[in-house]
């Protein structure tokens, strides 16, 4: 039962927040250490949103959901060391693959061995396309000196004006689908610059070592995230979907199948698109919801192979391939930290993520299996196990890696991405500056909301109101387990 107020009714909360990713519990922990009142509401029967470890026997796992940690994502750095999870390198020792106008090439270092015609006219552009990304202030991309001309063009539009070799626009469009899981064609130009000059350049994106895709975590990623609500304890409520937010001007009722909260202010920590679905009382402000109306999930299905070792290193092999060919176009070696079993991991991204989506798993297996073969040799043929998730099937996530904007939406509509709209507030990669899409820029968007709930008004505890929890429902409050749970990025 939840405390009552001299008057019968439900005590006030300082803050709710809608979903127990990693924006979600930055922000519940950075106002449980500000000394406020919390509660957060998941849907999901456990906690990490697009975080999902997979177990895998021996107390090993693999992460099915987002996995990686580049050199420049400090805050996720240092919030995987505050919570005790250590990380180590993706591997990377050895021949890297790359398939490319139907032949097969070996070679080490970041650049693969191609005609100097498709790499100077790669390089080229790719340098223009970093010159224009600086130009965007992370703030506010609607400000940029060219925001609309950039606006109204798609990627694919700027790439095939800029570029003069079919072998450039073919790595610009492996790019493209291994960053956003989309096609070249769904994005606005401005939203590629935004995202470009927000890691730090198209080679921090893409590169293993000293790029995106440096470091995993020891135990999977999703550990930080239950490390983090074991420390909330009783704070995070899960299998509690919120479906109705009502807001006066300085209240809101936060509705979900296992409880009603009433609180000052209400931080909604959840992809935009997935914010839209949401019933607000009264109705958000026209802007705000035809934002979410112009943030598609990109299309992605996570795939492994599993092997009793990893047989490509006695081959002199990575694990790394990237291939314009497919279904299987990004390929790296992701097996546990001693190397056993060998793992395999190939994503299926947009167009190709969208098709084989409507394909059986059956299927779906032959064709990964199939890729890894032609890449790593007959011994790739046999796998003993195969583990994939669709995260576009998801039902509290429905896409991955992130949101993206079409042309138009961040001049029309991006501005209204992070603004509060009265007790309202916005969290999630989308919504970050920094590391925009990934978890770095996930609990930088959780600490940016934190802050603006504790800027906004006095806490509950201090103006004299008791703290109180949720009135349970149908919901069952509970921390995660400490072993591992059931984009990737």
């Amino acid at each position: 039962m939840a405390r009552k107020n001299a008057n019968g009714a439900a005590a006030e909360l300082d803050a709710v927040v809608v979903g127990a990713g990693l924006a979600g519990l930055t922000a519940a922990r950075e106002l449980r250490r500000a000394g406020r009142s919390v509660q957060v509401l998941e849907a999901r029967d456990r906690v990490g949103g697009r975080l999902l470890n997979e177990p895998i026997g021996d107390g090993k796992v693999v992460e099915v959901g987002g996995q990686w940690l580049g050199p420049t994502q400090y805050r996720m750095a240092a919030l995987a060391r505050s919570v005790g999870v250590d990380t180590f390198p993706t591997h990377t020792h050895g021949d890297t693959l790359a398939e490319f106008g139907g032949r097969l090439i070996n070679f080490r270092g970041s650049i693969p061995p191609l005609s100097p015609h498709i790499l100077l006219d790669f390089g080229r552009a790719q340098r223009k396309l970093e010159a224009m990304a600086r130009q965007v202030p992370l703030e506010a991309p609607w400000e940029a000196p060219h925001a609309r001309e950039w606006d109204s063009q798609t990627f694919s539009s700027w790439v095939e004006h800029v570029t003069f070799t079919d072998g450039a626009r073919r790595i610009f469009e492996v790019f493209v689908e291994g960053v956003w899981s989309a096609q070249g064609e769904d994005l606005s130009l401005l939203h590629v610059l935004t995202y470009v000059h927000s890691a730090g350049g198209v080679d921090a994106l893409i590169d293993t070592g000293g790029g995106a895709q440096q470091d995993r975590f020891v135990g999977g990623s999703q550990r930080v995230a239950e490390r983090l609500a074991e420390d909330l304890g009783d704070v995070v409520t899960l299998g509690a979907p919120v479906r109705r937010i009502e807001h006066g001007l300085d209240h809101v009722v936060v509705e979900s199948d296992g409880a009603s909260v009433r609180a000052a202010r209400v931080i909604v920590a959840i992809p935009p698109t997935l914010t839209g679905r949401i019933v607000y009382d009264p109705p958000l402000p026209g802007r705000r919801d035809q934002l979410t109306q112009r943030m598609p999930q990109g299309t992605v299905i996570k795939c492994m192979a599993l092997y009793e070792k990893p047989f490509w290193r006695e081959r002199g092999l990575s694990g790394e391939a990237t291939s314009d060919v497919g279904p299987v176009k990004v390929a790296y070696d992701n097996s546990p930290p001693d190397g056993r079993p060998g793992v395999l991991l190939g994503f299926l991204e947009g167009r190709v993520g969208r098709e084989l989506g409507r394909a059986t798993e059956a299927e779906r297996r032959a064709a990964v299996v199939e890729c890894f073969t032609r890449f790593f040799g007959p011994d790739a043929a046999e796998p003993y196990r195969y583990i994939e998730r669709s995260w576009a099937e998801e039902e509290w996530t429905r896409g991955c890696y992130g949101c993206y904007f079409g042309p138009g939406g961040w001049t029309s509509y991006g501005s209204a991405l992070r603004q509060p709209i009265g007790p309202i507030h916005w969290a999630g990669s989308e919504t970050a500056t920094v590391w925009l899409g990934y978890m770095d820029g996930a609990v930088q968007s959780g600490e940016r909301a934190a802050r603006e709930v504790l800027t906004s008004r006095p806490s509950a505890a201090a103006s004299g109101s008791p703290p109180a929890a949720a009135r349970p429902r149908r919901g069952a409050r509970a921390a995660p387990p400490r072993g591992p749970a059931t984009a990737g990025r």
